[in-house]
């Protein structure tokens, strides 16, 4: 068993040494020199630094970040990415609950730390790349973790109050780059097209799978993605063979008309996550890609980026709904109840999940982590954890889960309960809808639907009584020429709200 993340990178610097791992517009690194780098950033960060300790990183879309991450855990520390994109507020919220001793930053991003409520001591990258080797130093500090430590600290985005972190060891990594490295058959000959933030957690595919599986990760710069055939010539010109992707980065393309233009050639993998799938989009990438394995991911940060998979071999029409599908190796999903019994079968319930893939908690949280993780309710015998998404889901008969919204999304609407997705649902297959949200302003007792496209309110409002009870006919609609996004691809609901009339 590896102890370490450690353990792999040394076994893939060996044996892919010349070959390019990471790569930008600017720069690339062999996997020789990623190697070397995160040596050279450890040994003087455990000049400095405690075992254990967290090292906040704030630096760019670059080759180099991941360098910086891996160079913390070099120094027998875990890391906090930050991007450095976000509201000053947002970063001071973070770094208050992080309270790290250091924080590394390249020279892009050294006046904006600067400028935060920071009272550590801020390390300049640029400034430490060519620190010799310490090895004996950096055996030390590699002995001093175990499979269990923490490998990163993630935090949430998009929550109001303060921000969550949520902690995940190098054990719970590691299972689960393996256990879906083994559904999209990631290897060596594999490069990836990384779209997410360098500081989210879909992130973790595109550093960790070079780190795991000797594949190599090009960063894309995040302009591109509005721009389409410029998108779809990066794609081609580095060779891009796998894509883990948001939703929203996959729904793009498709919705400003790349493939009119082109089409990546080179493309043979392609998995999604983060939001439902409209399937009016990914329908336009199977016609122009018929090959291509797709796969929908499900699951929450705290249990390590996704949890369920869902190959799709269909060919999916505009309504088709997909299933988030079957649970990862190594990972257990349970649907539980209000009253924490289990659903019958065909049921809606509670997602739960267990296995070593979960979080070890929020960190500087225990409350909030005693109320998330639980004791599993069905196990009396011995300790058993389960983390409680807050979302619902029921098994169909064909064995595959399947995604039925947020319970903090279902509301009660003169006297009905209703749930969100499926005003949301609904609002899709009205002809000139390309996108929504339906939020609920329960003072006013009004739904709300926001939505992009050419649809006019009538439209909407004729089809949802023709096909909806009237309860469930948004009272108030927005159109808009674009949802309010966060930083990871999700809807702003929080910007959404401001909107309230």
């Amino acid at each position: 068993m590896q102890t370490s993340v450690l353990e792999r990178l040394d076994y893939v610097a060996k044996s892919y040494a010349d070959k390019v791992m990471f790569k930008d517009p600017e720069n690339s690194l062999t996997f020789r020199q990623f190697d070397e780098l995160t040596r050279s950033i450890g040994t003087y960060l455990a000049g400095l630094v405690k075992p254990g300790d967290p090292v906040a990183v704030m630096s760019g879309r670059h080759v180099y970040t991941p360098a910086c991450f891996l160079g913390a855990v070099r120094a027998g520390c875990f890391y906090a990415p930050m991007d450095g994109d976000m509201p000053k507020a947002r970063l001071n919220q973070i770094l208050s609950v992080i309270k790290a001793p250091y924080m590394l930053v390249d020279q892009a991003h050294l006046e904006a730390a600067q400028s935060l409520d920071f009272d550590g001591e801020i390390i300049v990258m640029e400034q430490i790349m060519q620190t010799p080797a310490d090895e004996a130093l950096l055996a030390q500090r590699a002995a001093t973790l175990v499979n269990t430590a923490p490998l990163y600290v993630i935090f949430t985005s998009g929550s109001t109050g303060k921000p969550k972190g949520v902690i995940t060891s190098h054990l719970s990594l590691m299972t689960y780059i393996d256990s879906v490295s083994k559904v999209l058959d990631i290897n060596d000959t594999d490069i990836m097209g990384n779209q997410s933030p360098l500081d989210y957690i879909a992130a973790v595919r595109d550093i960790y799978f070079p780190i795991s599986k000797g594949a190599s990760t090009f960063i894309i710069p995040k302009n591109e993605f509005a721009v389409p055939t410029a998108l779809f010539n990066t794609l081609n010109r580095e060779k891009i063979t796998a894509l883990c992707w948001s939703v929203a980065g996959v729904e793009l393309p498709a919705k400003l008309g790349a493939f009119d233009e082109g089409k990546p050639e080179y493309l043979k993998k392609l998995c999604f996550s983060g939001s439902v799938m409209p399937c009016k989009y990914l329908k336009i990438w199977q016609e122009n890609l018929p090959d291509v394995l797709y796969v929908n991911q499900y699951g929450p940060t705290e249990a390590t980026a996704s949890c369920t998979y869902y190959v799709v071999g269909e060919k999916v029409s505009d309504d088709t709904v997909l299933p988030i599908g079957k649970p990862y190796d190594n990972y257990r999903i349970t649907l539980l109840n209000d009253d924490n019994t289990a659903t019958k079968p065909g049921e809606i319930g509670q997602i739960c999940v267990s296995g070593p893939v979960l979080a070890l908690g929020y960190y500087g949280n225990p409350e909030v982590t005693a109320a998330s993780f639980i004791q599993n309710p069905l196990n009396g015998n011995y300790r058993e954890l389960l983390y409680k998404t807050g979302d619902l889901g029921r098994w169909g008969e064909d064995g595959n889960l399947y995604f039925h919204g947020r319970m903090d999304r279902q509301i009660k609407h003169l006297g009905h309960r209703i749930e969100l997705g499926e005003i949301e649902e609904t609002a899709r297959k009205v002809d000139g809808v390309k996108d929504c949200c339906s939020l609920y302003h329960k003072e006013k007792a009004t739904l709300y639907l926001f939505y992009t496209g050419e649809a006019t309110s009538k439209e909407i409002v004729l089809y949802f009584r023709a096909n909806m009870p009237a309860f469930m006919v948004p009272r108030k609609l927005i159109n808009l020429e674009a949802l309010p996004a966060l930083p990871n691809g999700k809807t702003d609901m929080q910007a959404l709200k401001a909107m309230f009339k």
